[in-house]
């Protein structure tokens, strides 16, 4: 197995890793307001193996990118859109996405997908879902949110956190960036 490059961040990167299904885009998106109330600014990665058209044929920025721009900054009142051009069967690695964002305007970026990378992460288990458990072959998973299914003990080095309160795993992640 060949091993990832380092990623390197100005700020704390955590992963939230689990198989489909799990509920990882739906925890995120209850940790982003409960970090947002905390004062956090919080910037996210999220991989997807769908093709998405991100406009429609006919606009500008549709015409632009594929008249052939690398890059594309779509710009608006109140939002900006970065649009990467790669070329076919370019596989994207996380430490390039990472610096498509401004972390000097960030304090943590929440990664979705790219379970392979080397950054500290927190693993989704559902017992009754009857998937494997990751951390057995990540040695970056950090803590665990799951359901606590009593017949099994996790090793004491990492975290354990209730997947059913979001609450206590945006404290986790506070507590996590008040260390780094």
């Amino acid at each position: 197995m060949m091993i990832p490059p380092k990623i390197s961040a100005s700020i704390p990167v955590i992963g939230i890793a689990a198989f489909s299904g799990t509920g990882k885009t739906t925890l995120i998106e209850k940790l982003l307001l409960l970090l947002a109330g905390q004062g956090l600014r919080t910037g996210v990665v999220k991989a997807t193996h769908h093709r998405i058209e991100p406009d429609p044929p006919g606009k500008d920025s549709y015409r632009l990118r594929h008249a052939g721009a690398s890059q594309l900054v779509l710009s608006m009142p109140g939002r900006s859109l970065c649009y990467t051009e790669y070329p076919n069967g370019y596989e994207r690695q996380l430490q390039e996405q990472l610096q498509l964002l401004n972390q000097d305007q960030l304090d943590l970026i929440l990664v979705e997908g790219f379970r392979e990378a080397p950054i500290a992460k927190i693993e989704l288990h559902r017992s009754d879902y009857d998937k494997p458990f990751l951390f057995t072959e990540d040695p970056h998973i950090i803590a665990i949110a799951w359901d606590g299914n009593p017949g099994i003990n996790l090793p004491g080095h990492l975290a354990e956190l209730d997947i059913n309160s979001p609450e206590h795993i945006a404290s986790f992640i506070e507590n996590y960036c008040h260390e780094k």
